[in-house]
């Protein structure tokens, strides 16, 4: 089974759901069981599957990460693209980089409030590519 990629496209830091696209790519693989790996090919963005129903969880997550890991530390000498360039490496090693979710007759095993999202860790604008692998 190939590969499919998605592209995401940020205009800033954020959650980006992308829980229809990853369940399109499960639909055209035509597996009935199985497992989804989502893979982000970037270090300054990060995969998480969290609740979809209330944007101000999001909305608390990101304000927390970025308490968490301020910009502007003077520990960071990688600075070369701003001052979110480092926080962004950090913020995307204390999440995931990859995703893995059972396949149950044709489609993922998410819980009612279960959402997948690209999380961009930079303020400006980037083209992300994920990569679904969808095994039997």
């Amino acid at each position: 089974m190939p590969n499919t990629q998605i592209t995401v496209h940020t205009t800033r830091q954020g959650l980006y759901e992308i829980t229809s696209e990853v369940a399109r790519a499960v639909a055209d693989a035509a597996i009935d069981d199985g497992l989804c790996t989502v893979f982000v090919r970037h270090t300054s963005a990060s995969l998480t599957i969290q609740e979809n129903a209330d944007p101000s969880a999001r909305h608390d997550l990101e304000r927390w990460l970025n308490r968490l890991v301020p910009e502007g530390d003077e520990l960071y000498t990688h600075t070369a693209e701003g001052p979110d360039d480092m926080p962004s490496h950090i913020k995307a090693i204390l999440t995931q980089t990859s995703l893995t979710i059972p396949i149950d007759r044709g489609r993922l095993v998410l819980g009612t409030w279960q959402g997948l999202y690209l999380w961009e860790h930079r303020r400006s604008p980037h083209r992300r590519d994920v990569v679904v692998r969808v095994g039997g």
